[in-house]
């Protein structure tokens, strides 16, 4: 008597087949989703930061981080802390971006003050935890002046640890789609002057800092 053998028939191997297609499909495109939405969300920070900078100046008619009389101004309060290292009330933030969390540089303290001022949310106590960080986690800031080489504006707003595949994506949808010219520029340097990287040369999943000036 002959054993009867079993399988999987074309039709159920097709079924199957088309299963995991779409499966894949539904993976590959949520991926995608989240992507955007942090590209969405990185973008974010390049066009609100330049809102409190002048927000704060039509209300107190002073720069942020600069505000000389800033802990006499009634509605932002004594805690408010002056600016070190530079000029207060030259019109300049100066210090960089991303100085130290716990200094009290006019750059670090610029978050101070847009915070009391109800223009940012975030810690007002200048310390550990105090500086403010992007979508990825990486460390977001402002200075007077370029921190990347080459670039021309009065502000650079400036955000760190973004992978190489979201910095082509973000200046193709702020800039000109060149990570090496244009108001958006990115760069892999630590200190100013920090060179930028041509978009042939950004790597996916390499880190780098973004910058753009205004």
């Amino acid at each position: 008597m002959k054993s009867q053998q079993s399988g999987f028939t074309l039709v159920e191997i097709a079924i199957v087949l088309v299963i995991i297609g779409l499966l894949l499909g539904g993976i590959l495109k949520g991926q995608e989703l989240i992507n955007s939405a942090k590209v969405k969300n990185l973008a974010n920070d390049f066009r609100v930061i330049p809102t409190y900078v002048y927000a704060y100046q039509d209300k107190y008619r002073a720069l942020p981080g600069d505000h000389a009389a800033a802990n006499l101004t009634a509605s932002l309060g004594a805690t408010a802390t002056a600016g070190t290292g530079g000029s207060l009330g030259n019109g300049v933030i100066e210090g960089s971006w991303n100085d130290a969390e716990t200094g009290t540089t006019e750059a670090n303290v610029f978050w101070q003050h847009v915070r009391l001022a109800n223009l940012a949310a975030g810690a007002t106590t200048v310390g550990a935890g105090f500086a403010p960080t992007n979508s990825v986690g990486g460390r977001l800031g402002i200075q007077s002046g370029p921190f990347i080489t080459g670039m021309t504006g009065t502000y650079s707003v400036c955000s760190a640890g973004i992978l190489g595949r979201f910095v082509k994506q973000l200046d193709i949808q702020m800039d000109d789609g060149q990570t090496n010219t244009g108001s958006m520029r990115a760069t892999q340097g630590a200190a100013s002057p920090a060179a930028s990287v041509a978009t042939a040369a950004v790597t996916d999943d390499a880190s780098y800092t973004v910058c753009m000036m205004f």
